[in-house]
């Protein structure tokens, strides 16, 4: 059995760590220290310490812009130009989740309306809901772990955090600089571990709400599992469509659904993936999407110019490369890319027209590849978009404020983004997947109001 996770480069697979992995006989200390400090209250922080605590967290991250950046690219492999995005969205988390906390209230709840709820009044209050475990993905290391942990504190929860055992130093660096920014002791533990051993943690019956960030299968498997109780939020992955109707501005959308598609070597969960382009100005888009595709630069991560790096593994290039040519085999014409460029990079890959039982129409992709299919019904094209188990994000580009409503209406999706990518996101918006694409709301205020519960005080009197 495996005792340690070694951290290695995406980019050239060099060392980079040695981190010990938490066995399962560990666990239960892990657990009660959370437990314990929820469950005596004199232990909670008061609103005001968490507002400073999170503000200096704000402050010491600004002042480490540039080590915290050099660490996201170094484990995770996105580009610096991305990764420095991410670093900055992370600090504004932060201070979201510090402004968010005065608004943790309840409301007045109506008496007198009957004749038996005269003589009262009544209100509710937010508490936190507990002990937080919150498993974590690899692809933005620094500020999912700011969505997952931050937002805990600020809430009043104890929170476990696993991070993805591929890029673990990220929430490791988070939790140093919470640590001294004056968080106590035991209000957050980062823990590296096995399958089997965050399964335990999980289902444990004192984890009041599990926060996932990853795959349907493993969410929706740990929900299955969870204690009775536990509630949860889960992110999972999607398959995002985009609209493009023949009035679109081709200046405006070729460098938007590029970024989109390309953005992180389309390791994003709401990447753009398939494009559903009218038959009258598909071959015009096939030629200018193209085009810009070959000027991506795909190199090393630390370099300001490259536009694409890494894949986070080895085997994620074995898996891309072998559903590129499935989709090829099946019919699917390879517009540009498709070649494996090393052990860990891909190239940007456009397809056009793969059949719709390929796994790059069926399976969210994950990988630096677009698919483009023309339609002449754009009716239909919703209905091939919608054809999938999996809905997050999705876009139509028209300047038609009709089409555009009439797309989003009919678009099953949590956000569809008129004229712009489907992974555009910032922190402060209500962000998740429906049906297998998740449960749950993330978003910073989102998050936060999710681990809080609500009572109800009752309060009887003559004179009211």
């Amino acid at each position: 059995m495996k005792t340690t996770a070694e951290i290695t480069s995406p980019y050239d697979l060099s060392f980079i760590k040695e981190l010990p992995l938490i066995s399962k006989n560990d666990i239960d200390k892990v657990l009660n220290t959370a437990h314990n400090l929820f469950t005596d209250q004199s232990n909670w922080i008061p609103a005001y310490k968490k507002i400073e605590i999170l503000e200096k967290t704000a402050s010491i991250m600004t002042d480490r812009i540039e080590d915290l950046l050099v660490t996201a690219i170094s484990e995770g492999g996105k580009p610096w130009q991305d990764s420095k995005a991410e670093v900055l969205r992370a600090i504004k988390g932060v201070k979201l989740a510090a402004e968010h906390i005065s608004q943790i209230k309840g409301e007045q709840i109506p008496m007198g309306l009957t004749d038996a709820s005269l003589n009262r009044i009544a209100f509710t209050s937010k508490e936190p809901i507990g002990v937080v475990a919150a498993v974590s993905a690899f692809n933005h290391p620094l500020n999912l772990a700011v969505h997952q942990i931050v937002t805990a504190i600020a809430a009043g929860c104890p929170v476990i955090f696993k991070p993805a055992t591929a890029t673990p130093l990220s929430g490791f660096a988070l939790a140093d600089i919470l640590k001294e920014a004056g968080l106590p002791t035991g209000w957050l533990q980062v823990i590296l571990c096995d399958n089997e051993t965050a399964e335990l943690l999980v289902t444990d019956p004192r984890i009041n709400f599990l926060s996932f960030i990853g795959s349907a299968k493993v969410g929706w498997y740990l929900k299955s599992k969870l204690s009775p109780g536990t509630r949860c939020a889960l992110e999972h992955g999607g398959a995002a469509p985009v609209i493009v109707e023949s009035d679109a501005d081709f200046d405006e959308m070729i460098p938007s659904l590029v970024k989109g598609g390309f953005y992180h070597a389309g390791q994003v969960c709401v990447s753009v993936q398939r494009v559903y382009v009218n038959q009258e100005i598909c071959d015009a888009f096939i030629e200018k999407f193209a085009a810009a595709t070959k000027l991506l630069i795909t190199g090393d991560p630390l370099d300001k110019k490259t536009d694409v790096g890494p894949l986070i593994t080895p085997k994620e290039v074995d898996r891309v490369e072998e559903w590129v040519n499935e989709a090829i085999k099946k019919g699917a014409t390879l517009i540009t890319g498709g070649k494996r460029i090393s052990a860990t990079f891909f190239q940007p890959t456009v397809l056009f027209n793969p059949s719709e039982d390929s796994l790059v129409s069926t399976k969210e992709i994950f990988g630096p590849v677009v698919c483009i299919y023309p339609f002449i019904d754009r009716d239909e094209a919703i209905k091939r978009a919608n054809a999938l188990d999996v809905h997050f994000q999705a876009a139509v580009f028209t300047k038609n404020i009709d089409i555009a409503l009439d797309t989003v209406k009919k678009l099953n999706a949590t956000a569809v983004m008129v004229n712009d990518h489907t992974a555009f996101r910032v922190d402060w918006m209500p962000f998740g997947g429906r049906d297998s694409s998740g449960i749950g709301m993330g978003g910073i205020s989102y998050a936060i109001n999710e681990m809080t519960r609500e009572k109800l005080m009752v309060i009887k009197s003559k004179f009211l």
